[in-house]
């Protein structure tokens, strides 16, 4: 059986390397290139996912994230916002 699970992909640059984050699974992963660093994700996201699946906690882990069921497919949870901000701290 197949099943569909949606998310969202965020990709930035640390240095070098190009850093992707699969949300709100919180699964990240990094390439030389953003496409490398997106195609490296989807590999650590698939083999989250077929591990949690063997370990029989694959719908507990989705709900933990805030997906919900829908027939076979997995709905994220809808994104409101995304955005920088700056927070200032006493050294």
């Amino acid at each position: 059986m197949t099943i569909r699970i949606e998310h969202t992909v965020q990709v930035w640059r640390e240095d070098a390397s190009y850093v992707a984050r699969a949300i709100p699974l919180d699964v990240l992963s990094c390439g030389t290139t953003p496409e490398d660093a997106r195609r490296n994700l989807s590999e650590a996201v698939a083999l989250f996912l077929k591990t949690a699946s063997a370990h029989g906690t694959l719908a507990e882990v989705l709900e933990e994230c805030g997906y919900r069921r829908v027939n076979d497919e997995w709905r994220a949870p809808t994104l409101l916002s995304s955005e920088t901000v700056s927070q200032a701290i006493s050294a």
